[in-house]
């Protein structure tokens, strides 16, 4: 209960953007949608339930759902966060995973943002398009300079998985050549991709960053 000539405390907010799929051509897209596997269990991973109970008495939790993931263009996701940026309060953090990641690593470096942030995880983030069977194209790709991202935001971590099947070790590289000042993390146990229940040392990293 708030006494009178209290006010209540304002969460911090935490603003995540998921992954996604690009395709090269309108074929591409469709002979994935044909050979795709579907599933009536809805497995849970750390980005759902647990993410939202792991800070929900310090944080507000701000999940948007981009246009059309399953064929992602950048400048339709461009669009997008920036109406969700203009919304965020100061302090705020921003947490990207997979296709998120390289989206948020993209816009950062690219434009200058005026507001602060406290800081930001990429999460299993691709660097280019050196990985076998993936197509990163619609637009998601770096240039050459990434300094401006920690000129936005000092706190800048990267999180690999050690056994990723999708994201290997040598895109980790990659970014640590381009942006010395970020932290990089190779974590064990976050089964593949990032598909594990739980993810403890990113919870330990937003409360220690951020409270």
């Amino acid at each position: 209960m708030i006494k009178r000539g209290e006010t209540k405390k304002q969460k911090e907010q935490i603003l995540y953007i998921h992954g996604g799929d690009t395709f090269k051509s309108r074929k591409d897209f469709l002979e994935y949608l044909k050979n795709k596997e579907v599933s009536l269990e809805n497995p849970e991973i750390w980005s759902g339930d647990y993410l939202k109970e792991s800070l929900k008495s310090d944080f507000e939790i701000i999940k948007p759902r981009m246009p059309l993931k399953e064929n992602a263009k950048y400048g339709e996701w461009k669009i997008m966060f920036e109406k969700y940026l203009k919304l965020l309060n100061n302090n705020s953090v921003l947490i990207g995973y997979s296709l998120g990641g390289i989206f948020l690593a993209k816009y950062l470096s690219e434009n200058i943002v005026n507001k602060k942030l406290k800081a930001v995880y990429l999460i299993g983030s691709p660097y280019n398009n050196d990985i076998p069977g993936e197509d990163l194209v619609g637009g998601f790709r770096l240039k050459s300079d990434l300094s401006l991202i920690y000129k936005n935001c000092s706190k800048t971590r990267f999180l690999f998985s050690s056994d990723d099947p999708v994201v290997p070790q040598s895109q980790v590289e990659k970014y640590r050549k381009k942006i010395k000042e970020a932290d990089i993390y190779i974590i064990k146990k976050a089964a593949g991709h990032f598909r594990a229940e739980k993810l403890p040392e990113l919870i330990k990293m937003i409360k220690e960053d951020c409270l």
